[in-house]
Formats: C-alpha cells, structure tokens, sequence
C-alpha cells in the first residue's frame, strides 16, 4: 500500500522510481538523478515526500524507530537516506536462510499479493532475470531533477 502512494506521488512529480525489495523485510524506491543534488538536499527531499505520504495515511503509518513502539503500523524509513547507512544494492544475497536477494520489480508487482519481500534467493534469481531483464538498467542513463515539494 505505502510504496503504491510513493509511486503516485512519483508520477504526480514526473519523476520515475524504481522499487526493489530488500531481501528482508521491505520495499525500497531507488531514483536516479543528475547529480546536481548535494547529499543534503536530496535527505530532505526524501524526508518531506515521506512525511507527506505519512500525513495522507496516518492510521498506517508510525514515525517510531522501534517496531515494538508501532503498534503493527509500518515506518516509511526515510533515514535510510543516510552517509553512515548501508544500502542494499540490487541483485545482493542477504545473509539470511535460503539466501533471499534484494531484487528490483517492478509497480505492476505491488499489485501481487503473493509478493515477498524475501522471494527471491540466490537460486531463483537468475531464472527471473532471464524472464524479464534487468529491471534497473534504465538507471544507467536516466538522469532527473528533484522538483520543489
């Protein structure tokens, strides 16, 4: 539901987002710019987006870092927008039981409801990308402006 909201509010901003899930437990949205951006700029950007999607949906959303405190809500982290955070890149392995991968989708799959966050691993993988490409290529070129929020 909370990344369907980041998605319309990507497109509302004619910006493209490119999801992935983390191999653990989550979704993430990569989106690529031109690099005219500081580091700064853009952790505010994300932060006012996420707090605005929150404000739209707040019965499910929780601000609180520590997922006991959330009440079964969901937190839209964006300080994972971070220089002391490590982000997982695209294709990696976690280090969990079966060897889940964060694997790029794409917004049509939020649409899934058999899609996990962990549901594809080292092994199965490769068929996937075989089937549909590599989701993220258009990354390597496509270069945008963060607008005014």
């Amino acid at each position: 539901m909370l990344a369907r909201l980041f998605r319309t509010a990507l497109e509302h901003l004619g910006l493209r987002g490119f999801p992935k899930v983390t191999g653990k437990r989550g979704i993430q949205v990569w989106i690529p710019l031109d690099g005219t951006f500081s580091f700064e700029d853009t952790r505010i950007w994300v932060e006012r987006l996420s707090r605005a999607i929150g404000q739209l949906v707040p019965d499910l959303v929780s601000w609180e870092w520590a997922k006991s405190a959330r009440g079964g809500k969901a937190r839209l982290d964006f300080t994972q927008n971070n220089p002391i955070r490590t982000l997982v890149a695209p294709y990696s392995p976690r280090p969990a039981p079966g060897a889940p991968v964060s694997a790029p989708i794409t917004w049509d799959e939020l649409e899934d409801p058999t899609l996990l966050p962990d549901g594809w691993t080292i092994r199965t993988l490769p068929a996937r990308v075989a089937a549909v490409g590599d989701l993220y290529e258009p990354m390597r070129t496509l270069r945008q402006r963060l607008p005014e929020l």
